[in-house]
């Protein structure tokens, strides 16, 4: 990793500038045909499953940030009925996730929950919302993945949740993290994980377990978690620091924190990770070896898969109101982002 010389603040930020992520990420940006009608249909769904939710537990907010979009750029090339169920989860992730972080639910109860409806998604009886959307989107996930691709999501799931149990018990009780310890932690807090299987889901391909676990493939699968959960860490960054606990949820804290840099300087170091991730990937896919003809070509299906996740995140993540508000047009001109004042999660 390039070297930075810890700098300190004479006074409090203002704003900071993002490192131009967008053009290093030279993958193309590709969007789905069924991306309107599919998103309309997401929406929807999450209105649904919510509205008789107390007040905050309803999805009305995140219908505002056209998670539809991001399944269509994640996913460009699956067919209606796979993006409905990749758009679905991607709705449930972001909410459960925000329930969790904000103390709406209970983490342990949602985590046995939704595992339980991941499980058996048909008989597992539930009045855990949480566990009930996961019946409805993972019930129509099973219809096509295969038994490989299926035990992968599950247990994807199962480590997300872990890592968010272990990063509410570390802010009720004060720890703060190292770098190491972070970058362990965030890799499956992140979730990016859950979206591996989901390439297999929408090409209809279930490769072999001793291909997944190959090293070569955990080094692609590594970068381009790496590479969406730090871009994601810059661009919420503003979001996060103004909940005013931001250490436990962001790369750019931990950087200030253990490194000493001032904001600007942790922000273009964790740009630099991003870089650094999009290198590690394409070293390791020259080192990915040969399977057989129709491994091979399933595998490259994957690969491809991998790059849009990285691409279409980038590129969704830099255009949200979920991290930018009303100033996405702004700060996509001259990459300036304004912090905004703190104002703590509730429940």
């Amino acid at each position: 990793m390039n070297s930075i010389t810890p700098t300190t603040p004479d006074c409090e930020p203002s704003q900071f500038v993002l490192p131009d992520l967008i053009n290093y990420c030279h993958y193309p940006l590709r969007r789905n045909s069924h991306c309107y009608a599919v998103s309309r249909a997401s929406d929807q769904w999450l209105f649904d499953m919510t509205r008789l939710a107390e007040p905050q537990a309803r999805g009305h907010d995140h219908i505002d940030i056209d998670i539809g979009a991001l399944a269509a750029v994640c996913y460009p090339d699956a067919d209606a009925f796979h993006l409905k169920v990749c758009s679905d989860f991607l709705n449930w992730l972001f909410i459960i996730d925000d329930w969790m972080e904000c103390n709406v639910v209970d983490v342990q109860r949602t985590h046995q929950s939704c595992i339980s409806a991941l499980r058996d998604p048909i008989n597992f009886d539930t009045e855990q919302l949480g566990a009930k959307m996961c019946k409805s989107f993972f019930s129509r996930f099973r219809e096509t993945a295969g038994p490989g691709c299926t035990e992968r999501f599950i247990h994807a799931s199962e480590l997300f949740f872990a890592a968010v149990a272990k990063q509410v018990d570390d802010r009720t009780k004060g720890n703060m993290y190292d770098l190491e310890s972070y970058i362990a932690l965030r890799r499956d807090l992140g979730a990016a994980k859950i979206g591996f299987p989901l390439i297999e889901f929408v090409a209809q391909i279930d490769l072999p377990d001793e291909v997944v676990s190959h090293p070569a493939v955990i080094a692609l699968q590594d970068a381009t978690n790496d590479h969406t959960i730090w871009s994601n860490d810059i661009f919420s960054y503003n979001m996060e620091q103004s909940r005013g606990d931001v250490h436990w949820h962001n790369m750019v804290a931990v950087l200030m924190h253990e490194r000493g840099l001032d904001l600007q300087g942790a922000i273009d170091y964790a740009g630099q990770m991003c870089k650094n991730a999009i290198q590690h990937f394409e070293s390791s896919r020259a080192n990915l070896p040969s399977w057989g003809e129709e491994v091979d070509r399933q595998m490259a299906i994957y690969v491809e898969g991998m790059q849009n996740c990285m691409v279409g995140s980038l590129h969704w993540q830099s255009n949200s109101a979920r991290y930018f508000g009303k100033d996405v047009h702004a700060g996509k001109r001259d990459r300036i982002v304004k912090l905004i004042p703190k104002r703590p999660c509730k429940a």
